[in-house]
């Protein structure tokens, strides 16, 4: 068996371009459920939003490359951890967050102004930690990854869908109601579909390094999870905004990182295997912990606090 670094995934190129397709029309879909009153939301609760943000791109990565160098992954997986912890979340963790119990309007807004700010900061995110990682950075500079080119791809893929979504959602909000649902599901279904197809496609390799990547991903998302809630728990929000901050930290778009992967670092071993499991993985965790919090009352609803007053 070949070392994971040394391996390269096999991904058909006009399936690649389908998947683009189908990444660009997922965020699409994200953005039908996002409106202008989302981003003005935010001044009235910007704490909440600040730390969650902060949780996200800040926190997250600088402990995704801690776990990486205590667990001595393989450069590959390391490089495929850190990619994975820069992506933004996707609009599942809105609909985990309401099972949860958790701050869905809190929810919508740092999904909106995460998949926003991504554009910019996660190429940036991504190219400084995998930069200073001991073992994982010689091989990414031997990649030669433009931020800018990685950038430009995330406006093609995210950007472009995102803002034609939000003006879809404000200009023909008829049209709107009547797609919302649909291009969520359907969206969602083909990208399911296509990770699907790309561990089908590459069967074999899974079989042989899952159970070197199982136990990091494991550890990895509950530590995602639990980044997003202690952050919030440290930062003095109520339970009813931990929730929807631990949720959004922890469920990231992986689909986002398996099209970078194969666009950019050619299948690279260790890193599509990283993004392929933690697409199941994350979308499992994110629902075993929203049942069990949907079964405790979350402190700090709306209505509670509209009693206390």
């Amino acid at each position: 068996m070949l070392p994971v670094d040394e391996i390269r995934l096999n991904f058909n190129p006009a399936s690649l371009v389908i998947l683009n397709v189908v990444l660009g029309f997922l965020m699409f879909g994200i953005a039908l459920d996002t409106r202008a009153a989302d981003f003005r939301r935010v001044l009235r609760m910007p704490w909440a939003m600040g730390v969650g943000i902060a949780a996200q791109f800040l926190v997250l990565p600088a402990v995704t490359f801690g776990l990486t160098l205590l667990l001595h992954v393989a450069p590959s997986i390391a490089l495929g951890m850190i990619l994975v912890a820069c992506c933004p979340p996707g609009n599942v963790s809105n609909i985990v967050t309401h099972r949860a119990g958790g701050n869905v309007a809190l929810s919508v807004s740092m999904t909106a102004i995460s998949n926003a700010l991504s554009i910019v900061l996660m190429p940036l995110n991504f190219a400084f930690w995998a930069g200073l990682h001991p073992t994982a950075a010689p091989l990414f500079r031997s990649i030669a990854l433009d931020p800018a080119e990685m950038a430009g791809h995330i406006v093609a893929i995210i950007g472009i869908p995102f803002v034609l979504g939000i003006v879809c959602a404000e200009k023909l909000p008829r049209l709107t109601a009547r797609i919302r649902k649909p291009a969520r599901f359907l969206s969602f279904f083909c990208l399911i579909a296509f990770i699907l197809g790309a561990v089908a496609g590459n069967w074999r390799y899974f079989l042989d390094y899952v159970g070197l990547v199982l136990l990091a991903v494991v550890l990895h998302d509950a530590l995602a999870f639990l980044t997003g809630y202690l952050c919030a728990r440290a930062s003095g929000l109520q339970d009813y905004d931990r929730r929807a901050v631990s949720i959004e930290v922890g469920i990231r778009n992986a689909g986002l990182g398996l099209v970078l992967i194969f666009s950019f670092f050619g299948g690279l071993g260790g890193m599509a295997v990283v993004a392929g499991v933690w697409g199941f993985w994350d979308i499992i965790a994110g629902l075993v912990l929203a049942s069990w919090w949907g079964r405790r009352p979350a402190a700090g609803t709306p209505a509670q606090v509209e009693s206390q007053s």
